[in-house]
């Protein structure tokens, strides 16, 4: 005789309820600071290799400042012509108004001719119109030097914070344009995960919320933050009409990583709702 072992459906009820909502699927993402000069030129130098570790103002390369450190040289001549013009102005406009003083106690007195001091006083005027035109352009010509100076400085990339050279994208000799990156520095703050939620799951997953990440051959699981939920969707069906359709609808989530390290950029990642504390 045959028995049946019979389970009350109300526990089949309970015990299909209990089951664990199942892993997102995701990868990691690298938010990477890339290394630039404002000025086009040839990569002189490069001091580092794909895969070093560089601290914040680090060298990282130089572009070649033949050109430009001319350029700096000839501004810095003038600057100096433009300099001396100005001294020269500053003594001329002196004398033109000792001469005026002068003139104007012996008119005074009756020993000089109107005329004359009107020729001095035309004189230090002119005088000191020279010497503010000498002023103007000497500090137009310090600004010039300036951003020579500035220019060639320029030409050196650092790194603006620690992290790891990940791609090199000119070598030395290899001609780069204005503001095209040279290298690509990951940050470690800036790695992160990406996923997708369906539409359901949606808000299981509000910005600050944490969540458990794991992928193969990492270890343990790693605690990360909600920082990003998409407010628009990937796919979106043109006609929704069921449910199953509905389910196609799914949302970029980000997250960063509380200890980042073990997960690096594109690589496959499972996404779990972190169990209250």
């Amino acid at each position: 005789m045959k028995r049946f072992l019979v389970v009350p459906f109300a526990l089949l009820v309970a015990a299909c309820g209990a089951r664990a909502p199942a892993a997102l699927q995701g990868y990691g993402e690298a938010d990477y600071i890339y290394i630039a000069s404002q000025e086009a030129g040839v990569v002189g130098a490069l001091f580092v290799r794909e895969g070093d570790v560089v601290e914040a103002g680090q060298a990282v390369f130089t572009l070649d400042r033949g050109r430009l450190s001319l350029s700096a040289q000839t501004a810095s001549a003038q600057a100096s012509a433009a300099a001396q013009a100005v001294r020269t102005a500053q003594a001329e406009a002196a004398l033109a108004q000792t001469n005026l003083a002068r003139g104007q106690e012996l008119f005074e007195r009756g020993f000089y001719p109107q005329a004359r001091l009107d020729s001095d006083r035309a004189a230090r005027d002119a005088a000191q119109a020279r010497l503010a035109q000498a002023q103007r352009e000497a500090s137009a010509a310090g600004a010039q030097t300036s951003l020579a100076r500035t220019r060639v400085g320029d030409l050196q990339g650092a790194a603006p914070q620690a992290g790891t050279i990940e791609r090199i994208y000119y070598r030395p000799g290899e001609v780069v344009a204005a503001g095209a990156p040279v290298a690509a520095l990951l940050a470690p703050e800036n790695m992160k995960v990406r996923f997708f939620a369906p539409q359901a799951r949606l808000t299981q997953f509000p910005v600050g919320a944490r969540v458990r990440v794991s992928c193969d051959g990492c270890g343990d699981a790693m605690d990360a933050i909600v920082s990003y939920a998409a407010r628009e969707p990937q796919f979106t069906p043109p006609i929704i009409y069921s449910i199953d359709q509905r389910e196609k609808l799914v949302f970029l989530i980000e997250a960063r990583l509380a200890e980042p390290g073990r997960i690096r950029p594109g690589m496959p990642v499972d996404v779990n709702v972190a169990p209250a504390p």
